[in-house]
């Protein structure tokens, strides 16, 4: 499962996913980044152990990084879907229909307006 990310879509990786037919690629909807677990993994990591750190070294900072996948392999936690799949796929409609009215919008905006001619 992946974002939309470009890199996963150029010509070199899909001749790759060509010759490699066992495995398929799921993208993520765009802007549903929430979607993809390792997302979260990371988001969790930033959160908890990276964001008010401080580090003097590379070396300290790979040390903190590993101690945090360790105490979370420790623990395993299975993620539980808290929404049926039908209220994400409603949830995801809904999103897209407001960006399609917002590009509407900001495409009236920046409409030339006809200029009156005074005679």
């Amino acid at each position: 499962m992946l974002d939309n990310y470009a890199t996963h879509k150029h010509p070199k990786v899909t001749a790759w996913l060509a010759r490699h037919q066992r495995f398929t690629f799921h993208f993520t909807p765009t802007s549903c980044s929430w979607t993809n677990a390792v997302e979260g993994l990371f988001a969790k990591l930033t959160r908890q152990r990276l964001k008010r750190g401080v580090f003097t070294s590379i070396v300290e900072l790979q040390t903190a990084i590993n101690r945090f996948i360790a105490e979370t392999n420790d623990k395993p936690k299975p993620f539980v879907w808290t929404k049926s799949a039908d209220a994400i796929l409603a949830a995801v409609r809904r999103g897209r229909q407001a960006s399609v009215r917002s590009d509407q919008l900001k495409a009236w905006v920046r409409r030339p307006r006809a200029r009156s001619r005074a005679h």
